[in-house]
């Protein structure tokens, strides 16, 4: 199932998604003070590639990763956070849609804490 899920994820649109964040993070990692926000995107990249059959654990971010949560969800954490859940949404509505859906909440609790977070 997660090999047909993966597959239709990237033929709508996961590949150009895991594209555009490899470029942000690229963009990121340009300058020293967002290597590490750039880290995070190649992270969320990877995740974006293939999300079905893959879980996001929200585990230890220590001080650092917490500072690190706070500066992203400021800049870009509750954005992406609520394009996901109104992209969960909108896949939702179809039972066709469910597991999209699923995968969409999956990637919004990684866009809201990405430091810390491990993908299995």
């Amino acid at each position: 199932m997660s090999l047909i899920g993966n597959l239709l994820w990237l033929i709508l649109g996961g590949i150009v998604a895991s594209i555009l964040w490899i470029f942000v993070g690229l963009i990121l990692c340009l300058t020293v003070v967002g290597i590490p926000f750039g880290f995070q995107c190649f992270k969320i990249a990877s995740l974006t590639l293939c999300p079905f059959g893959r879980e996001v654990d929200i585990g230890d971010f220590g001080f650092l990763g917490g500072i690190g949560n706070i500066i992203w969800i400021l800049v870009f954490g509750w954005e992406l956070f609520l394009a996901h859940l109104v992209f969960a949404g909108i896949c939702a509505v179809t039972i066709i849609g469910i597991p999209f859906a699923i995968q969409h909440l999956k990637l919004s609790k990684l866009a809201l804490i990405p430091f810390g977070a491990k993908i299995d």
